[in-house]
């Protein structure tokens, strides 16, 4: 039936489809149709409260996974792509990781605070975007997609930089970031988020066999941990005008603003291709688990004195609309990202360069030496 190719045709369909999924399941949920209720009452399912039953709350295994399975299989996904970062990196690939991950997560920093600042609110923003989901969507780029344009446009220490890149999944740099911006959240909070990715990432460099032991949880557990964030969400969000206008606006300023700085500091450290900083120009699929989990270490630390519970709720009340604002982010950049890189490469191939060619620094492109 080819139901997993049909997935991919979506942009980042492997986290989307499955999120989308899971929404609408609960939202059927959530209109307690009495004949499914009747139906689960007769199953001996018992009530979510007096008179009420929800089929995605069944008990069991069943509810473990599909309900309430999101955050122990993000960290699962975490620990996995820690094992994947790769500590031998050449060193132009590397100089390349570190330009794109600081640019992009500074361009992130700095549009989320001041789209905050002007709002006058950091969690409710223009749009409806919070500092929260900016900074989520704008400094973590989808791995797979940079891989297949550097791939197939750029050079070998392109698609090396990937390995840098890979610190920018998850939460921990979102959760940097907020700490920066006066988020009191405890040295604990960073250790929680950051714990499952350290492991992996000792054991995948210390164990080649332990890394492609490991690789399958790169992808493996996004369609789980995506359908049980979507079934604590509401399907109607994803026609919420708000939403939409709010994630399409985000993937426009991910994909031209984090572009744009990449290539101004490639340019700034002499780099003659700029096909990199446009192909990380994008949203992760995996960046929509980052709000559940800015929540979480909201929660550890009000466990832990120092955050209010009504700022440890704010983050929580962010979840669901920071999600699908993330998701629709992701979507749109995976459009405009490769017709970005299209547009970068017939550009440069105008001006004499050729983005496969390792340019020495010191190099000049051809047209300029004939010149």
């Amino acid at each position: 039936m080819q139901i997993k190719r049909t997935i991919e045709k979506v942009p980042g369909g492997l986290m989307v489809v499955p999120l989308m999924f899971g929404a609408l399941m609960n939202t059927i949920d959530q209109l307690h149709v009495p004949f499914i209720m009747s139906f689960l009452k007769s199953l001996g399912v018992a009530p979510v409260k007096p008179g009420v039953y929800e089929f995605l709350r069944i008990g069991g295994f069943t509810e473990s996974l599909f309900k309430n399975g999101a955050m122990t299989l993000i960290a699962l996904f975490l620990f996995c792509c820690g094992s994947q970062m790769n500590l031998r990196v050449g060193g132009i690939a590397l100089k390349k990781g570190v330009l794109l991950t600081a640019s992009k997560y500074f361009t992130g920093l700095i549009v989320g605070v001041i789209w905050g600042k002007l709002s006058g609110d950091m969690m409710n923003g223009f749009l409806g975007l919070s500092t929260m989901a900016i900074i989520a969507a704008m400094t973590n780029g989808n791995g797979g997609m940079y891989a297949a344009l550097t791939g197939q446009y750029g050079n070998r220490s392109d698609v090396g930089a990937v390995a840098i890149l890979s610190l920018n999944d998850g939460p921990f740099f979102t959760l940097m970031a907020l700490g920066m911006l006066g988020a009191n959240f405890p040295i604990i909070a960073f250790i929680a988020v950051l714990l499952p990715i350290a492991i992996g990432m000792v054991l995948g460099n210390l164990d080649p066999e332990i890394r492609a032991f490991l690789k399958p949880g790169e992808s493996l557990p996004i369609p789980f941990f995506a359908f049980a964030l979507g079934a604590g969400m509401n399907f109607a969000n994803f026609f919420n005008p708000k939403v939409v206008v709010a994630g399409v606006t985000l993937g426009l300023m991910t994909t031209i603003l984090t572009g744009l700085t990449g290539i101004l500091v490639f340019m700034l450290f002499r780099e003659r291709s700029q096909i990199a900083p446009v192909a990380e120009a994008s949203t992760a699929g995996n960046a929509a688990a980052t709000p559940a989990a800015i929540a979480a270490a909201a929660a550890v630390a009000m466990g832990a004195g120092m955050m209010s519970p009504a700022e440890a709720q704010s983050y929580k009340n962010l979840v669901e609309i920071a999600t699908a604002q993330v998701s629709l982010s992701t979507l749109t950049t995976a459009i405009l990202c490769p017709i970005a890189v299209i547009l970068m490469d017939k550009w440069q191939k105008s001006r004499g360069i050729d983005a496969k060619i390792e340019y020495p620094e010191s190099a000049q492109p051809a047209a300029s030496r004939k010149a």
